[in-house]
């Protein structure tokens, strides 16, 4: 069944970029390969954190085909394709069917708010046109526009090619509307929730798992949250959940977060660049001096090897 291969832990990869702009492939290498080593569930590309809407389309393609390539069916991979465009997004979900993905995300189009009606017909048009099971994305703090429950309800009655949805929603009663309206009429409609710190919250209510940025650089801490709540190891599931709740800070340090992700990746041990696409700027010394400060306070910082002594 399709949905069972979204569950747990699906990091939204940044995209390691070199300072000319240019996609890294040595470093986006070796942090899918990192994250997979790490035991994540599954991963998402050209999410929100991985910069797509920085990107000219010929770069989206450049990525999503690398990135899908060296994951090579290790982990169920989501491929994010949205534009403000619908005939844009269904060109980079016809791409993604080429390029087998296991899903595709797709955010409603942003800038021009649309009625009700149009945000059916775009997420409709797009599922209809591609073969890849395609996953709503709510993020109404970007995009300025809510998905509500009734037009989530609507696409899952009577579209069989949208299967679940992510929500990035800064409470945990979205979640749990859908849960109670959606999943009742369909019993796998996939959810998982955007904001970290919601994560516990959500696998309580009954959502398939998170895409939480930090399990980036802090997969002990999610993949370790999600593997307590399968274990039913409801102490260690609250220890990471509040270590979840202080890296949380992260989201706070800069607008938006993307160099503040990069630059924790790099603090807690992996050396890549942390390049970002312009407009946005890389995180000043400044804010990589806070940044630090959280993660060492949430615990996640490599610590020193101990000093051998001399024996006799």
């Amino acid at each position: 069944m399709q949905a069972c291969k979204f569950r747990g832990v699906f990091p939204p990869v940044p995209t390691v970029v070199d300072a000319a702009g240019r996609l890294d492939k040595k470093g986006m290498a070796a942090l899918i390969d990192k994250l997979i080593a790490d035991g994540v569930n599954g991963m998402l590309f050209l999410g929100s954190g991985g910069e797509f809407c920085h990107m000219p389309k010929e770069m989206r393609f450049e990525v999503a085909a690398f990135a899908v390539r060296h994951t090579d069916g290790r982990v169920p991979v989501l491929l994010g394709i949205s534009s403000p465009s619908t005939a844009e997004t269904i060109e980079f979900g016809i791409h993604a069917d080429t390029l087998g993905v296991d899903g595709v995300l797709v955010v409603n189009p942003y800038y021009a708010l649309l009625g009700q009606d149009s945000l059916y017909h775009h997420f409709r048009s797009v599922a209809e046109a591609v073969r890849t099971p395609v996953i709503l994305y709510n993020f109404p703090a970007l995009t300025k526009q809510n998905l509500e429950v009734d037009l989530v309800a609507r696409l899952a009655d009577d579209v069989s090619n949208i299967i679940g949805i992510k929500d990035t929603v800064d409470n945990a009663s979205h979640v749990r509307e859908i849960i109670n309206i959606v999943r009742p009429r369909h019993p796998d409609f996939v959810i998982f929730t955007g904001f970290d710190e919601y994560m516990m919250d959500a696998l309580v209510l009954g959502a398939n798992g998170g895409i939480p940025a930090t399990a980036n650089f802090a997969p002990a801490v999610t993949c370790g949250l999600y593997k307590a709540f399968i274990e039913k190891d409801f102490e260690g599931m609250f220890a990471r959940q509040r270590q979840l709740a202080r890296l949380s800070r992260i989201y706070e340090l800069d607008r938006p977060f993307f160099g503040a992700i990069k630059q924790a990746i790099r603090l807690c041990g992996l050396d890549i660049s942390t390049e970002v696409l312009a407009p946005v700027q890389k995180l000043s010394a400044a804010k990589t001096k806070l940044l630090v400060d959280i993660l060492d306070k949430a615990g996640v910082l490599p610590q020193p090897a101990p000093k051998r002594t001399a024996t006799a």
